[in-house]
């Protein structure tokens, strides 16, 4: 007899959740627990913009990469511009200068993007994890569609109406696991734990995923944003070995509130030594994201990048195989 049960992480009367147990993100009842606790410490409201990063530079990116390369250019946050194979791909584009439904108000950028929107090379390819502010901008949308019309946007379920809305042509909208080939490239919708929402009206209305794209004997793996879950060995497996792994280090304090969809430095490490596992032999590189741009949680914003090195240094981890990059900077792997 067929079995015609949603997946585990689709509700059963529509929208999605974490298929973990221990993944189950916190309630209002809970945002309202850490509100006090902020209080309580005479902290009333978001915490104060720290002092803007030392800049890396502005980077002006290659038109595209030599085909034996593989390229990571960080803009900053989640954003990133990879080149491999011949494909330019984006990340979670923010460009704007706050993650916001207003452009008053909310956590505002500590730097200038380290590429500007209009030195981007030609885009063939964006990531999108969820919909999220601090990875879906408004904006950004539609300046990249405006000015790349043939990009393809990879999207989870629920997310492509609101990129078609703001002027995107090419949308690929997938379930956790599906996968397609976009020319000579191997594209992966992969399972994540966090939620979505752009109001309190849409909680977990659309997917949140992270992405595997294979090409050119190349293989990145960009996680999105996420908390620890049980399955990153399964996923290391299931995917083969990745040249680059992209994982969220930051926004994880309180750990009460913030663990079932965010992972700290030590939980990234866990990830990491998860999705290597099956691969030990390869040389994989970690590519820390998601800390330093925007203020967001209650953590040091400059805790998340010593915390992680110190980590993998006490692992005894190759030293340059953990990139963590400021804005502008760009590292590349070679054959």
């Amino acid at each position: 007899m067929t079995d015609t049960r949603p997946p585990a992480h689709h509700r059963s009367g529509g929208g999605f959740r974490n298929p973990w147990a221990e993944s189950a993100p916190r309630g209002f009842r809970e945002f309202l627990g850490w509100m006090f606790e902020r209080a309580r410490r005479g902290q009333f409201g978001p915490p104060p913009t720290p002092p803007a990063l030392a800049p890396a530079g502005s980077a002006v990116a290659t038109s595209r990469a030599a085909p034996e390369e593989l390229r990571v250019t960080a803009v900053g946050h989640s954003t990133f511009l990879v080149q491999v194979g011949g494909l330019n791909i984006l990340t979670d584009p923010v460009f704007s200068g706050r993650c916001s439904p207003f452009r008053w108000a909310g956590p505002k950028r500590r730097q200038a993007p380290g590429i500007a929107l209009d030195a981007l090379p030609p885009i063939d390819l964006v990531l999108q994890s969820h919909d999220h502010y601090d990875h879906l901008d408004d904006a950004s949308v539609r300046a990249i569609a405006a000015r790349d019309p043939d990009a393809l946007w990879c999207a989870p379920l629920g997310v492509a109406a609101f990129l078609k809305t703001r002027g995107v042509r090419h949308v690929a909208e997938l379930d956790w696991w599906e996968g397609f080939s976009h020319g000579t490239a191997e594209i992966t919708c992969v399972p994540a734990a966090h939620f979505s929402g752009r109001t309190p009206l849409d909680r977990d209305a659309s997917l949140w995923c992270g992405w595997a794209v294979a090409v050119a004997d190349r293989q990145v793996y960009f996680a999105g944003d996420t908390g620890h879950h049980p399955d990153f060995a399964a996923v290391g497996a299931r995917l083969g070995p990745c040249d680059a792994i992209f994982l969220p280090v930051g926004a994880y304090e309180p750990r009460w509130f913030m663990r079932p969809v965010h992972m700290d430095p030590d939980e990234a490490l866990a990830a990491f030594d998860a999705l290597t596992a099956a691969h030990r032999a390869h040389p994989s590189v970690m590519v820390a994201m998601h800390w330093g741009t925007f203020v967001l949680t209650d953590e040091p914003p400059d805790e998340p990048p010593e915390r992680t090195r110190a980590g993998w240094a006490a692992r005894g981890w190759a030293a340059d195989r953990l990139w963590l990059l400021s804005p502008g900077e760009m590292r590349r792997l070679r054959p």
